[in-house]
């Protein structure tokens, strides 16, 4: 299944784009950051600390479908 991904701050400059279409061999989180991690080795350092957002809602455990918008939301501070 096919999954629209978008990467902002620290993901953005670790994958080297804005978004990318990703090829996902399932609908589970895993399944995607497996997906996500073979196309985008980088961003494993990231993994840990970052929450998923799937179709502008933020998902811990999400069920992806196809032509779903996954964005990688990374670690943040600020004050």
């Amino acid at each position: 299944m096919r999954v629209r991904v978008k990467f902002f701050a620290m993901c953005r400059e670790l994958s080297g784009c804005d978004e990318a279409v990703l090829e996902v061999s399932g609908s589970s989180a895993d399944a995607f950051w497996a997906s996500l991690l073979a196309a985008y080795p980088p961003l494993e350092k990231l993994k840990a600390y970052s929450r998923l957002a799937v179709n502008q809602e933020y998902a811990v455990r999400p069920e992806l479908r196809e032509g779903d918008e996954v964005c990688i939301i990374p670690p943040v501070s600020g004050g």
